[in-house]
């Protein structure tokens, strides 16, 4: 008779697989709650100590830790001495195993829990026996995800046993279920340590699904999460239309990082190609919208929004006068969600914006190696500003100045941002030189520009880009300061009575 090891911490599924376990032939092998569950649903099985002769001890720490079940999960079958040695110490075969770990990460995010809980909650034996039993693939089917049960039970009743490729998908998933748990223990406990950057770092990640492609139809695809996502698109609820594309998400995150920068007022953003085409705040979210549209009304086609309140009937009949991508807001009125999915392909998203990033590390691959950094979350306020010309700011000025250094954080170097009644009217991004990307900014603007203020993302290494911003007709500069020639572009500033501010802070986005 053949012998099934089962322990698991996610019963979903268990009975019916095990059932059919039974079915075929199988004596089932159990431990502590799976035991439980099994025998209460009728099915008779053999606990750990019959198998081993040694009782669970430790408040069950120790139970499956045991030649009798080690050597029975790594005896190398068509192995002479390996068979002997089981025979020679009393040790049966066991020819399947399914096991699943303590629920580790939902014990880290319980409300209140304790470190002491935590700890106790990181599993010795469920590791060992998946390492065991899946080290040995060529002869043991190792299941560590109730999703593979019935591919298992399906090639049993159909052949008599799995086929090698099925096992060998089994034992590389299991080394992923393996890899991630560790990966969240020693997550838990770097942080918990404080140390920032070791010596190696293991990051994991949970698909949410797969894309129909990436940034261009010859690249494949798949969006993953972190652990616990919460201020992220992985955590928000998509409500209508298409699934969401590789170049969506990239552009969905771009515009609910620089939402976030605009929390306690109502703001409106708009995205494309990962650069905003528009920023507003207002006294409501129509009004927000209404600047932000108004801020380029040409590049917001096809593009995304994301607002951070409640869309109403009024806001959603002008979002539907245009095409749009994705809408993402903390929620759609009822009336406005009916008036946006006649629509059927955009996509209408869900997500509470009060919420906070989780991780505050960003990462970024190259080629065969990973560069990580602290997230850009730096805020600047009237306070921290220095005034180095002539001319101070009005205190109109230095609300529109501070809106612009919000905004410029968020374009890709070189940038330059103008703005004006609380709202974006030139963007220049991505540019070899800066002066490049203020002629941009200032072009878009057109005769809007005359009393704007501009936002620059880094120093002015020449005078040339301030030469541009008096002959559009700017007032004031909001920029870091720290260039060499500083003063070259200050006495610029004073001659045509611009008023500029450092903020000691550079913000580049490469």
């Amino acid at each position: 008779m053949k012998r099934a090891l089962v322990s698991v911490s996610d019963k979903t599924g268990l009975v019916e697989f095990v059932s059919q376990l039974c079915e075929l032939g199988y004596e089932i092998i159990s431990t502590g709650g799976t035991k439980k569950a099994l025998e209460n649903a009728g099915i008779q099985t053999i606990g750990i100590s019959d198998v081993t002769g040694f009782p669970e001890i430790m408040d069950g720490r120790v139970k499956t830790l045991h030649p009798k079940v080690h050597g029975a999960l790594l005896c190398v079958r068509d192995n002479e001495t390996h068979v002997q040695a089981l025979k020679e110490n009393e040790i049966e075969y066991i020819d399947l195993v399914c096991v699943n770990l303590y629920p580790f990460k939902e014990t880290v995010l319980k409300e209140g829990v304790t470190h002491e809980e935590i700890i106790e909650n990181i599993d010795i034996g469920g590791p060992s026996m998946l390492r065991s039993a899946s080290k040995n693939y060529r002869y043991i089917p190792v299941i560590c995800d109730p999703k593979d049960y019935d591919k298992v039970i399906t090639e049993l009743k159909e052949n008599g046993e799995t086929s090698l490729t099925t096992r060998e998908h089994l034992a590389a998933k299991v080394f992923r279920h393996t890899a991630r748990y560790d990966a969240m223990i020693a997550d838990y406990l770097t942080n918990k340590t404080e140390e920032k950057f070791p010596e190696s770092i293991t990051i994991t990640y949970d698909k949410v699904q797969d894309l129909r492609y990436g940034e261009n139809p010859h690249q494949s695809a798949a969006f993953y999460k972190g652990m616990n996502p919460k201020y992220s698109l992985a955590n928000a609820t998509q409500l209508h239309g298409k699934e969401l594309s590789y170049n969506n998400i990239q552009d969905g995150n771009a515009a609910i990082e620089i939402l976030k920068d605009f929390e306690g007022q109502y703001a409106a953003v708009g995205v494309k190609h990962m650069n905003p085409c528009g920023v507003g705040i207002g006294n409501s979210i129509e009004e927000a919208w209404d600047k932000a549209y108004e801020a380029d009304p040409v590049s917001i086609f096809g593009g995304i929004v994301a607002l951070n309140d409640v869309v109403s009937v009024p806001l959603a009949e002008k979002l539907s006068k245009i095409f749009l991508e994705i809408i993402i807001a903390p929620d759609f009125e009822p009336e406005a969600f009916e008036i946006l999915s006649k629509k059927k392909n955009i996509r209408l998203m869900k997500l509470d914006t009060t919420l906070e990033v989780n991780n505050k590390l960003k990462f970024t691959n190259v080629n065969d190696g990973m560069l990580i950094q602290d997230m850009d979350t730096h805020q600047i306020t009237k306070e921290d500003l220095r005034c180095v010309t002539n001319r101070k700011p009005t205190e109109e000025e230095i609300e529109q100045l501070l809106f612009a250094w919000k905004v410029v954080k968020h374009v890709k170097s070189n940038a330059i941002v103008l703005v004006k009644d609380n709202m974006t009217i030139g963007v220049g991004a991505g540019q070899m030189n800066r002066v490049g990307s203020a002629k941009i900014a200032i072009e878009q603007a057109g005769e809007k520009a005359k009393g704007s203020v501009m936002g620059s993302d880094a120093f002015f290494p020449m005078p040339d880009t301030v030469e541009e911003a008096v002959k559009a007709g700017v007032t004031a500069i909001i920029q870091p300061g720290g260039s060499i020639k500083d003063q070259l572009s200050i006495d610029v500033c004073n001659e045509h009575g611009i008023a500029m501010v450092y903020t000691g802070v550079r913000h580049f986005k490469h």
